[in-house]
């Protein structure tokens, strides 16, 4: 944790502002306590402040994330996480460069890596354990700091950050919306926000039905399962077969082997996972009293300004 991380930084339980209680004397703190004004103390462990005691309903993301580390991570050959960002956001490097933007649901930290290569200033925050990945793939960077903390019990102040996005994590909350609600007032004025979620305009799937059961399995166990996924990306390829395969058997379709295995246990493993209208998001965003809505390409993405 960045020394300079505790200007930003308030109580999540009063409100109160923080101070180093005890820590070491450099700019980077890897281990410590935060104690706040009305006496509330929080840990630094590995480099990383934690304002939550467990990961409550997302152990599968933070198992998912430490075995998956780097898998979405940008490099060389591949810029797909850089170009999902840019259809889901609506953002761009101009934009985001020297401002301060949130990232809720940071996980590994795979968009966090992307505004902070924009020249951000990103704060990337779980609920999971999925955050100690994010710091050793980013979280080093001058510019980049994490926190584990809950939606729904922030530590920010209102009007702390110029842009906030959150991208395929806010329908693996207990309530999208109310997670929704949480967010707008932590924009500064002209902020803006945008989020990407699950889309219900598709049709009713067997894999609605194999959910029920399979966020229940030991998380190793529907790991091991979902490597079915590598050989199946050849069978749905092949006509006819390969449709009837595929709505047997849902899983993903990624050109990537290690992909595939992600993405398919991340679709079977949340607890929650709600599927969304842009009829229904849309009042969201009026209701807060954002404008210059923007409806994106990449069912359900929105984008907001505050005024």
């Amino acid at each position: 944790m960045k020394r300079d991380f505790v200007q930003i930084l308030v109580c999540p339980r009063c409100g109160g502002r923080f101070a180093l209680a005890d820590g070491e004397p450099a700019d980077e703190i890897e281990s410590g306590m935060l104690l706040c004004e009305g006496g509330h103390t929080f840990p630094i462990i590995g480099g990383i402040p934690r304002f939550v005691e467990s990961e409550l309903y997302v152990q599968n993301f933070g198992f998912e994330w430490n075995v998956h580390a780097r898998t979405q991570l940008d490099g060389a050959s591949s810029d797909e996480s850089e170009q999902a960002f840019r259809a889901k956001t609506g953002f761009t490097p101009e934009m985001l460069s020297g401002k301060r933007v949130l990232d809720v649901g940071c996980g590994m930290g795979r968009y966090t890596d992307v505004a902070s290569r924009w020249g951000a200033t990103v704060v990337g925050i779980d609920l999971s354990r999925a955050v100690e990945a994010a710091q050793r793939n980013v979280g080093r960077r001058p510019n980049v700091h994490i926190a584990q903390a809950n939606i729904f019990d922030l530590p920010f102040q209102d009007e702390t950050f110029d842009f906030i996005f959150s991208l395929g994590v806010l329908h693996h909350t207990p309530n999208t919306k109310a997670a929704f609600d949480r967010l707008p007032k932590l924009l500064l004025p002209n902020g803006k926000i945008a989020i990407w979620l699950y889309s219900n305009y598709e049709r009713w799937r067997p894999s609605e039905l194999y959910r029920r059961v399979t966020p229940r399995l030991p998380k190793r166990l529907l790991h091991t399962l979902t490597y079915v996924a590598v050989p199946l990306y050849y069978v749905n390829r092949i006509p006819v077969l390969g449709r009837v395969s595929y709505y047997l058997l849902p899983v993903s379709r990624h050109p990537k082997p290690e992909w595939r295995v992600l993405d398919t246990f991340d679709w079977y493993s949340p607890k929650y996972q709600w599927k969304h209208t842009y009829e229904e998001v849309l009042p969201w965003f009026e209701q807060q009293g954002l404008t210059d809505i923007r409806v994106l390409d990449t069912p359900v993405a929105v984008q907001g300004t505050k005024k």
